[in-house]
This record gives C-alpha cells, structure tokens and sequence, in this order.
C-alpha cells in the first residue's frame, strides 16, 4: 500500500495519523461560458483541539471584466469522512469526490450549492522510479512538514451545479485537481496554476517554497508545463534554478532555468480572498488566493523560442 500511495498521491495518506495533522484536496473547476470558476477543498483536521472534517468552497464570478469573489467553511464531523481502500474516493456527509466525479450537497444560511460534475480524460504527471510524485525524491522521506501531489494537470468536465437554484453548466468546461498534506503549509510561498491557455492542450502548475529540512530551510521550487503531450518539469530534484525572482503588489516574475532550457513566468492576482490554512494541523491560520489572475509563459531552449501563451482563470497564492 506505501507504493500504491506514493505513486498516487490522490490515496487518503493519513490513515495512522492521531495527532496535528491535516490533509486537503483542491478541486477546480471552470464553467463553460468562463463566467464561474470554483474550487472545492474537501480535508480534514486531526489535533487535540478541533478535530474534523471540511469542505471549503470558493466561488468566483466574472461579468463585465469585474470579478466577485465568496468563500465559504463548511464543517463536518470527523466520523462523517470516508475514503476509499482499493479505488480512490472521498465522502464528507452527502458529498462525495473521485477522479470520475464530484457530487456536492451544501446548505448553510448563506449559500446553497447542490448537482453533480463528471470528471474526463484527467492528465497525470509523468512518472518513474527517481519522481514516483511531483515531489520527486522528496517524495520518499517521511518527515516533511508538507508534501504536495497533482492528481490531474488538466481534464474535461460535464454537468450542472445550482448555486442558490441558480444553475451553472460545467459541459465543455475545464478542471484540475491536486492535494496537500502534513502539519502545517509552508511559512512563505508562492503557488499559481492555469490550465486555460490559447492552445487547449497546455497546462501549468508552479510552486516556490520555504521548506524546513532537518533543522534548516531551503527554497523548494516544482514548476510544470504540459504542452502539445509533453511535459517540461523545472524542480529542485531534477537541478533547476531559479535566476530570477521578483514579487509585488500582486505580481511575480520568474526565470527558471534546466541545462538549455529557460522558463520565463509572469502573474498577476487581479482579486483575493481569505481561505483557511493549516498549521500543526489546525486549520486557524489564513492565506489569500484569487482564481481570476493569468500567467504569461514563454519558454526557451537555448535563445530559441518554442513557447509563448498566457493562462487565464488562474490560481494564485502569493505568502510571503
């Protein structure tokens, strides 16, 4: 079973863990009119003093180039959280995620969100023996603060979720899902992802972190690109660097470089909102993330350009 879960990361990996420890899946999804881009986050929360379950729901709007942002916490009891064994799922209450589906029943005062998304033609990492996850021989130690896995970089979407009886078609639309789990997230990052590029079949994720390390800190950086079937990874384990790095008000710059080829990276967070965080397992701290922002990528190898496109819809998470 730990090769099963090392290999696929998507597995409930904290079966035997007791105390101050947390564990979240991000779910993404983009309406088909680019009006509405959600992002579920069910997980759940072990420590001595709140222990349960959660679905975290963040909801963005676009009309008329104005964005309005909503996030909501839904708590669950921790018995109330299910997963599955032998095929990957989770059930929190009436709700249930898969890579196959996703099916949401939430009320509150405040919102009311209710239907079902079938999930297609997900895309996973490229995998082998020296990155068996996106975290690659890091993905193998047992004592990180916080690992990070990509279930699918990019995939179709198909159904209707109503939000307040308004419904929203997912038809033709666009998701990605990945996941986070440990004590408590990074001190300071940077994390952004798009999947809604010119050319359909182009994909990105990128994050850039402080990650403590047998008593000290170094910068953790895993960027990937999927573009026409191939994937371009730029990560600590495989030897990138990062030459260049400049954040403000909003906004990233990055050049990242592997023997020839060159990574160049700019983002913008148009719109934010609060979102729980973990730390030691509870979740009572609080990061910004927008999901309207866009990523400018061009790549190089050597002074050649291959690649030049920008993502929109983005999710960005700048903590510093």
């Amino acid at each position: 079973m730990y090769f099963k879960k090392l290999i696929h990361p998507e597995y409930f990996q904290g079966n035997k863990k007791k105390n101050n420890y947390f564990e979240g899946w991000y779910y993404k999804l983009v309406s088909q009119n680019q009006e509405y881009t959600l992002a579920f986050i069910p997980g759940v929360s072990i420590n001595p003093k709140d222990t349960h379950a959660f679905i975290q729901v963040f909801i963005s709007q676009t009309i008329d180039q104005e964005t309005k942002l909503k996030s909501h916490y839904f708590r669950f009891k921790f018995e109330e959280f299910e997963y599955g064994h032998r095929e990957f799922y989770v059930r929190i209450g009436a709700n249930y995620f898969s890579k196959d589906k996703i099916s949401i029943d939430l009320s509150s005062k405040q919102i009311k969100v209710f239907g079902s998304i079938s999930i297609l033609n997900t895309t996973p990492i490229h995998r082998n023996v020296f990155s068996p996850n996106i975290m690659g021989l890091f993905g193998y130690l047992n004592f990180m603060e916080c690992y990070h896995g990509v279930v699918s970089m990019s995939h179709q979407l198909n159904g209707i979720l109503k939000i307040n009886e308004n419904p929203i078609s997912f038809h033709q639309g666009k998701g990605y899902i990945e996941k986070d789990w440990g004590k408590s997230f990074p001190r300071a990052y940077v994390w952004m992802q798009s999947n809604h590029f010119k050319n359909s079949k182009t994909s990105f994720m990128f994050s850039y972190a402080d990650i403590p390390f047998i008593g000290l800190y170094f910068k953790g950086l895993i960027a990937n690109l999927f573009y026409e079937g191939r994937e371009y990874r730029f990560a600590t384990y495989n030897f990138s660097s990062v030459k260049r790095e400049v954040i403000k008000d909003n906004q990233v710059h990055y050049i990242l470089k592997k023997g020839r080829l060159i990574l160049d990276i700019k983002a913008k967070s148009t719109t934010q909102i609060g979102l729980a965080s973990p730390l030691n397992g509870m979740m009572i701290n609080q990061i910004k993330e927008g999901l309207s922002g866009y990523i400018h990528l061009k790549l190089y190898k050597g002074k050649k350009l291959i690649f030049e496109d920008t993502g929109y819809h983005a999710g960005i998470e700048v903590m510093k």
